[in-house]
C-alpha cells in the first residue's frame, strides 16, 4: 500500500526522540580556534530525531569530552533534501523559511552549526545557496555549517581536540557517502579514525545505491541492491572488525547487503 519493498530493512522509530531527551552541555567556556568557532549548535535532522537518537547523543558526548559548549537549534523543520529529490521546490522553500531565520541568528552569534547527516549538511552548504543565491542569511548559514568530522579535524589543527584515544578499533571498512563526497572537504572521517592507535581504515568511495527514498520503493529496491553489490563486496574484503558510513541510511543498506557475510560490528559515524 505504501510502495515500500517487503524485503527492505527499515529503521525503527524511537519513542525517545533526540530533541526530547538530549541534554547538551553549554557550560564550558568557548575557545575559538583559527579554523573553528568554539561553540556548536546542533541541527538534529529528522533521521536522528526520530530514528537513531543515539547518533545525536554520541555527538553531544564527543563535544562535551572536548569541552565544546553545545546547544540544540531551538526550532527546526526538515532540511528539505527529500523534497528537493522529488522536485517539490515549493516545499523546499517553505522549509527554508522555517529554518534559515533561526540558523542565521546562530551563525551571526558565532556558532558552528552542525548536522550528523551528510544530506542535511549538503542541503544547507550547497543546495539552498544555489537555489537562493541572493539571500544573505542563506549564505551566512552555509558558511557556518560543518560536518561533524570536518569540525573535529579542523579542531585538531587548531590544537583543541583531545586525541587521547584508548580503545583500538582494529580493521574498519569505511564508506564515504555521495552527499559527503560532493562537499569537497576531503576524507575527514578517515583522517580522524586513523588517529586512533592500532586502527587500519579501508575506504570505499562509491555510491552504495540507496539514494534516499529511492532504494526503499518496491520498483527500485532490486536495482538499489544491484548497484550496491560492489560496495558490499569491497566492505567485506578486508574482513573488518567494524563497518561504518557517515550516512546512517547508507550504512543500514550496506549492512543489509552484507547479510550473507559473518556478522559485523557497526560503528556510528559520528
Amino acid at each position: 500500500m505504501l510502495g515500500v519493498h517487503k524485503d527492505r530493512v527499515l529503521p525503527d522509530y524511537d519513542s525517545a526522540k533526540f530533541r526530547s531527551t538530549a541534554r547538551p552541555n553549554a557550560s564550558f567556556a568557548a575557545k575559538d580556534g583559527d579554523k573553528t568557532p568554539g561553540k556548536v549548535a546542533i541541527f538534529s535532522t529528522c533521521y536522528v530525531n526520530y530514528n537513531e537518537p543515539g547518533i545525536g547523543h554520541d555527538l553531544l558526548k564527543i563535544l562535551a569530552h572536548n569541552e565544546v559548549p553545545a546547544i540544540l537549534v531551538e526550532k527546526e523543520a526538515c532540511c528539505g533534501m527529500p523534497k528537493l529529490e522529488l522536485g517539490d521546490l515549493e516545499a523546499v522553500a517553505r522549509n527554508k523559511d522555517v529554518n534559515i531565520p533561526v540558523l542565521a541568528r546562530l551563525a551571526h552569534e558565532g556558532y558552528a552549526i552542525m548536522t550528523a547527516v551528510p544530506s542535511c549538511t549538503l542541503m544547507f552548504k550547497q543546495e539552498l545557496p544555489l537555489m537562493f543565491p541572493e539571500d544573505a542569511d542563506v549564505k551566512a548559514v552555509a558558511e557556518a555549517m560543518y560536518d561533524p568530522f570536518e569540525y573535529f579535524v579542523l579542531r585538531n589543527k587548531d590544537g583543541l581536540l583531545k586525541t587521547d584515544f584508548r580503545k583500538p578499533l582494529g580493521k574498519v571498512s569505511y564508506h564515504i557517502p555521495c552527499h559527503l563526497r560532493v562537499q569537497n572537504m576531503g576524507q575527514k572521517t578517515r583522517e580522524l579514525l586513523e588517529m586512533i592507535p592500532d586502527t587500519k581504515v579501508t575506504t570505499v568511495e562509491r555510491c552504495a545505491g540507496h539514494d534516499g527514498t529511492w532504494g526503499v520503493k518496491s520498483e527500485y529496491f532490486e536495482q538499489s541492491m544491484k548497484i550496491g553489490r560492489p560496495v558490499f563486496r569491497q566492505m567485506a574484503e578486508a574482513a573488518p572488525d567494524y563497518i561504518g558510513s557517515d550516512c546512517a541510511i547508507a550504512g543500514r543498506h550496506i549492512q543489509q547487503g552484507m547479510g550473507g557475510q559473518r556478522r559485523r560490528n557497526s560503528i556510528r559515524l559520528p
